[in-house]
């Protein structure tokens, strides 16, 4: 860990943004945007390892496991935010996905000094979580080195999760310490080492990649219909609507009834609707799908054939 910050790709000075201090308004900000607009193309160089991780994390979760973010600083809350949205959108258990942070939850709002560098901070908390087989951690960091990451992966594997190491640096220690390395090498910063700019963009897009390309292959959506939303307030109350709608074409009392029934659920309203079930027969369908809405239909509906109730309107 002693190695010399100054030779990673991200703390490199680079000479062509030394003059961002003389540039006017409108050039500055292009020049950002330039710079970030390269971020998605270094994503696309480690869609293979990203595939990889979406398989470690889909297998666990199935079998009962959670994922679990771990990083410092920037690293870290982008972790608890992503773990955060999962709930509202996929309907998640709060415990499925979980995001620790070096310093604790007063880190999300406040810099805990020196936190990042205890090797040994995230073992309390894997500890509380009981992190084993069928969970999966994913140590953030964009340095790659960072103590707290590279601690919480080499831990994690050692009581027997699988892991992954997402960093914005190439032969990461962090990569090495996991399962599966993602290392998206997005180069200097605009201001030299302010890794919220390129890399933390990065990392958002990688974290948004884990769970929704997981939560898709869990069976959370119906093609691209998110189905097991959580209608907990009125924007996703009309969300929800428009969604059974979409997936079932049936008139708008039809759907309002439905959603009625099923407690406000859109997946068990679709089902009801394609097949005219009812609300016992849909549950015990969608557990004997194990949730996914597309088996309990194609189990339901011969192929090509039109659901009765999509002529409802």
């Amino acid at each position: 860990m002693s190695e010399d910050l100054g030779a990673l790709t991200t703390e490199t000075v680079e000479q062509g943004f030394s003059r961002i201090d003389m540039m006017d308004t409108r050039a500055l900000v292009s020049l950002i945007n330039e710079q970030d607009a390269t971020v998605a193309g270094a994503v696309a160089a480690q869609l293979d390892q990203l595939a990889a991780a979406v398989d470690l994390i889909v297998t666990g979760l199935a079998a009962g496991g959670r994922l679990v973010y771990a990083g410092a600083g920037t690293a870290g809350r982008l972790g608890v935010l992503d773990a955060s949205e999962c709930p509202p959108t996929f309907n998640t258990d709060p415990s499925m996905v979980v995001g620790l942070i070096a310093g604790g939850p007063v880190a999300l709002t406040t810099a805990v000094e020196g936190a990042e560098d205890d090797a040994e901070g995230s073992f309390p908390q894997l500890d509380e979580l009981g992190v084993g087989n069928h969970d999966v951690v994913v140590g953030i960091s964009a340095s790659g080195r960072t103590p707290y990451a590279v601690g919480a992966v080499t831990e994690a594997r050692r009581r027997g999760a699988r892991t992954v190491g997402l960093s914005c640096n190439a032969g990461s220690a962090l990569g090495a310490a996991a399962d599966v390395a993602i290392e998206v090498v997005v180069g200097p910063e605009v201001v030299a080492g302010s890794t919220r700019l390129k890399s933390g963009t990065a990392q958002k897009l990688v974290l948004n990649t884990l769970t929704t390309a997981s939560m898709v292959k869990l069976g959370k959506t119906y093609g691209n219909l998110m189905v097991d939303v959580r209608a907990s307030n009125q924007k996703l109350r009309d969300r929800a609507h428009r969604i059974v709608t979409a997936a079932t074409d049936a008139s708008p009392e039809a759907v309002s009834a439905a959603l009625q029934e099923h407690d406000g659920r859109a997946k068990p309203a679709i089902l009801a609707l394609l097949t005219g079930w009812p609300s016992d027969q849909v549950r015990a369908a969608l557990e004997a799908s194990d949730g996914h809405l597309r088996r309990a239909v194609d189990a339901a509906l011969p192929p090509h054939r039109p659901a009765d109730t999509r002529s409802t309107r």
